[in-house]
């Protein structure tokens, strides 16, 4: 798996208004539902006044975060590294660095990681209401 430019941005800097977050600083956590995966919170809601969250996820070769929706949000992947499959109820989305898949508020998904892993951004943009 080419992690270089995850690697890159789980090492990097964030600047949220004055304060300046150093994104190494930033624990891996273990995902609380699905098994091999970690996630590291680098922009949280409570940053964004609920609006805005941002994270970088690692599903290890095999892996999965199986079939769960976001009522109240709208999610981006942007697939940085390795490889897998984004299954949605409208047909599968392969999943390769450089690809991307927006999950629309309530569309049920998962994510399956191939055998080399799979490395994404995950953002997710809060509905208006």
């Amino acid at each position: 798996m080419n992690e270089d430019i995850f690697t890159e941005f789980a090492q990097g800097k964030l600047a949220v208004g004055n304060e300046r977050i150093d994104l190494a600083s930033l624990a891996w956590q273990a995902h609380p539902q699905f098994a091999g995966v970690s996630i590291k919170n680098l922009v949280t809601l409570a940053q964004t006044g609920g609006a805005f969250s941002c994270h970088l996820v690692k599903i290890e070769p095999g892996e999965a975060i199986g079939w769960h929706s976001h009522p109240a949000s709208i999610e981006l992947h942007e697939v940085v590294g390795g490889e897998g499959v984004c299954r949605t109820e409208r047909g599968d989305i392969s999943y390769l660095p450089g690809s991307m898949g927006i999950m629309e508020v309530g569309a049920s998904h998962e994510i399956i990681a191939g055998s080399q892993g799979l490395c994404l951004f995950a953002k997710f943009v809060t509905k208006a209401t």
